[in-house]
């Protein structure tokens, strides 16, 4: 089992414990340090006392399952405005709302596509950019995020 999911079968209950529901687990490596983060979400935003209750909730539980031999740093984040939308569930969550398609190659010269979010369904996206609805095949796809409008 990767480490990913090893770690939000045990962190999820203590983060809906604390009212908040986990996004994402990410295990990366930047330059030389490795960095386990948990992104956490909740109604009306997340605040630093949420990060900072689960981070000291969560802790104790890393350190007795013991999932990552080598050494890293443990963060625990807000999943932000700007997001990364990953499974089907995301998706159909915020269906209606503006997103910034990012693509392997770029499509008409853009290698990121802003529009609303019109459909998802097995991995392809439907986005309605200005008049015209695009959808890009799963492997077109670099990553979705939702897009802050102002």
């Amino acid at each position: 089992m990767k480490v990913t999911e090893l770690v939000t079968q045990f962190a999820q209950p203590i983060v809906e414990a604390h009212g908040c529901s986990l996004w994402d687990v990410e295990y990366v490596r930047e330059g030389s340090e490795r960095f386990l983060r948990l992104y956490i979400d909740k109604e009306g935003g997340v605040d630093i006392n949420d990060c900072e209750a689960i981070s000291r909730a969560v802790d104790p539980v890393l350190d007795e399952k013991d999932p990552i031999p080598e050494s890293y740093h443990f963060e625990v984040c807000s999943a932000g405005l700007e997001r990364v939308l990953k499974r089907p569930g995301d998706f159909a969550r915020f269906l209606g709302s503006p997103v910034t398609v990012k693509l392997y190659r770029p499509r008409n010269g853009l290698k990121e596509i802003p529009g609303i979010l019109r459909d998802y369904a097995d991995g392809a996206v439907t986005v309605e950019a200005g008049r015209e609805t695009i959808t890009f095949a799963k492997s077109e796809v670099a990553l979705v995020r939702l897009r802050v409008e102002f």
